[in-house]
């Protein structure tokens, strides 16, 4: 079976992905900060079936990071990695004039430096798969200027042009950076508390992404384009 590394994953997107990626068949390595909800995770994967590793930590570890690679070759190597786990800066967001630099550093270390150092550690296994894969989850607020997101933007903005390098120099291996849109999540609400508009919930976002199993070209994609080409 393919094997997939998930960040992020105890909830939102990530646990949703991992949910529809079990159903189909895959194996997964899970991480996340909390253990209780990683946990309850795993057990939902794992009725499909498949095998589930559940690995809570910090991505921001090194040795956190060589366990998730680790026990995904223990399950038989790596074919997709995703880049989930993510860090806002500050709980609300706020302006530039107010972010606190420590809150950048952290932000900048989850969503970029983590998220190349857990490919560094699994590329010699995604080189090995024949169809290795890395999945950044990116956002628009990347390329868009949204007022109080500036940090969390210039981190995902990082994230994109890491991701559209790594696509050029691993051309054997599917590099796709993946904007899923607005959603319902934890992180949106801790992002803007005030803000209650209907947003899609993250399972209705993920048929996008598996929609990826087509193996377009390494780049950037947009959720909602892709569910529009279905």
């Amino acid at each position: 079976m393919p094997v997939a590394i998930i960040t992020g994953s105890s909830k939102g997107l990530g646990r949703a992905l991992a949910e529809a990626l079990g159903a189909r068949g895959w194996d997964l390595v899970l991480d996340a900060r909390g253990a209780d909800a990683l946990r309850e995770t795993a057990e939902a994967v794992a009725r499909h079936g498949t095998r589930v590793v559940a690995l809570p930590g910090d991505v921001t570890d090194g040795g956190h990071r060589a366990e998730l690679v680790a026990a995904a070759w223990r399950l038989g190597g790596a074919d997709l990695v995703v880049s989930n786990a993510s860090a806002l800066g500050a709980e609300p967001l706020v302006r530039l004039a107010e972010l606190p630099l420590d809150g950048l550093r952290r932000a900048l270390e989850v969503n970029v430096v983590a998220a190349l150092g857990l490919v560094r550690e699994a590329l010699p296994l995604l080189q090995a798969s024949p169809a290795g894969t890395v999945i950044a989850v990116t956002s628009d607020a990347a390329a868009e200027a949204y007022e109080t997101w500036g940090g969390y933007g210039a981190s995902k903005a990082a994230l994109d042009q890491l991701a559209a390098v790594l696509g050029v120099e691993e051309p054997g291996l599917r590099v796709w950076a993946v904007d899923p849109g607005d959603m319902a999540t934890d992180l949106y609400t801790a992002a803007v508390p005030d803000d209650d508009a209907p947003r899609p919930a993250p399972a209705d976002v993920v048929p996008a992404f598996l929609r990826l199993d087509e193996r377009p070209a390494s780049g950037r994609y947009a959720a909602p384009s892709l569910l529009k080409a279905r």
